[in-house]
């Protein structure tokens, strides 16, 4: 057993987060002590990112400003894991001798024996293994949770670097699942429990034979304390009938799903390995708008993609148009290294990537506040979270956290935060809502 101290600092998406609560609790078993502040470590511990370039350098400044910290504490021990370690371990070592240990995210369960020993090194393992299941250790004061029900990926996008850093699609138990969601609502009390994966709609088909993510919704809002239950990362031929149905029949699911469509041009979708086309897209939105009338649609989109026209670049910004999603990210085209499509020619500058980039997202910009005016003068129910300028600040089912907008409410009375009231819509911006407590 030990009692030093560890901090954990996480970057990248919301999986990311799920995997350092899991960590968490590993190292937690093992004896060591979880800190909220750098300062008091006597291990800070990075789970990075690897995904596109922007949050490689993110990745690599966290390391690089907890490594300075070594200056005035030469005991302190920093450990880099997650996604870059993976990708980049020896390059790391290389270049940032300074950081002790380097885990790529095949040796995520081995994590506590590998800091547990004074010395350092490169740990990748198999990025195939299986994530063991000892729970989570949740700290922070938020009423929702990030809960991982897979690992991987087999879709092969030729942009995507995940399927090399994260291995082949592996479902968990739905027993194991069940198990941390009632651990978390119950004990924990998170009441959003929010369902992350590289592609949750996958879920199940390597254990059970076929898609279990609604039956795994549907036992999930049996158990106490949940209240909603959001669903992201859901790919478009993903999508059945019985998914479309526990939507409209299980009031614990809120009406919100992130589906990362990428383009709409089927030449682009082809060159970028999607399984899906225009026609499948658009067919898609209209049958989930008619079995639930007040879904809200969330995506991504990739634009500068190798060998993107002026013209299929306009074909996107029309369809953002046409299809008025109620939220939508675009990205400017990252070159990963090791992907079929850094081989590709016709690579676009990046001026262009950001000309369009900017474009789309002032098309999706104007729409989004178009949705959102039709909100003012309903009544939504809404969670409130925090507190500022004279405003309680909550999310709606139209908002997932860190990534959507916020609800701001008035209220005479005292609000409960992590408490859920029923809010009239009085006002609207582009990406946010503002409302009052009916009396």
């Amino acid at each position: 057993m030990t009692n030093k101290t560890v901090y954990i600092h996480t970057l990248g998406c919301p999986k990311n987060e799920a995997d350092s609560e899991y960590i968490a609790s590993l190292l937690d078993e093992r004896g060591f002590v979880l800190v909220s502040d750098p300062q008091e470590a006597d291990i800070v511990m990075i789970n990075t990112c690897a995904f596109v370039d922007d949050a490689k350098e993110e990745s690599v400044e966290a390391i690089l400003e907890a490594c300075a910290m070594k200056e005035d504490r030469k005991d302190l021990k920093i450990g880099v894991f997650g996604c870059l370690a993976q990708r980049y371990a020896r390059e790391l070592k290389k270049e940032i001798p300074e950081a002790d240990w380097f885990i790529g995210t095949g040796s995520f369960n081995d994590i506590a024996d590998i800091i547990s020993e004074e010395s350092g090194g490169i740990f990748l393992g198999d990025i195939d293994t299986p994530q063991g299941e000892f729970g989570r250790l949740v700290e922070y004061d938020t009423p929702y949770a990030y809960v991982k029900i897979s690992e991987g990926c087999e879709k092969h996008c030729t942009y995507c670097i995940i399927p090399k850093l994260k291995g082949s699609h592996r479902s968990r138990r739905m027993e194991d699942i069940l198990s941390e969601v009632s651990i978390l609502a119950e004990e924990e009390g998170k009441s959003e429990i929010i369902l992350v994966a590289q592609d949750t709609a996958y879920y199940g088909i390597d254990l059970y034979g076929r898609r279990m993510i609604s039956e795994l919704i549907r036992r999930i809002a049996e158990i106490g304390g949940v209240e909603w239950i959001r669903l992201l990362y859901v790919y478009p031929e993903e999508v059945d009938d019985e998914l479309i149905e526990t939507f409209v029949s299980c009031g614990k699911l809120v009406k919100y799903i992130d589906i990362p469509l990428q383009h709409i041009n089927d030449r682009i979708l082809k060159r970028m390995n999607r399984r899906t086309d225009s026609a499948a897209i658009r067919e898609l939105i209209a049958k989930l708008r008619k079995a639930v009338p007040d879904i809200a649609i969330r995506s991504s989109f990739i634009t500068g993609f190798p060998g993107e026209s002026d013209e299929e670049a306009q074909e996107l910004c029309s369809f953002l148009r046409e299809a008025r999603l109620t939220r939508a990210g675009v990205f400017c085209y990252s070159c990963e290294e090791g992907t079929p499509a850094a081989q590709m020619e016709e690579q676009i500058p990046q001026e262009v990537k950001e000309e369009r980039r900017d474009m789309l997202m002032q098309a999706q910009m104007e729409v989004s506040e178009e949705i959102l005016s039709g909100f003012v003068g309903r009544t939504l129910r809404v969670l409130i979270e925090d507190e500022e300028e004279g405003f309680y600040v909550g999310r709606s089912y139209l908002d997932s956290p860190e990534i959507d907008g916020a609800v701001y409410v008035k209220s005479d009375k005292e609000l409960e935060f992590n408490e859920y009231y029923e809010v009239l819509i009085t006002d609207s911006t582009e990406y946010d809502l503002w409302g009052v407590i009916e009396k």
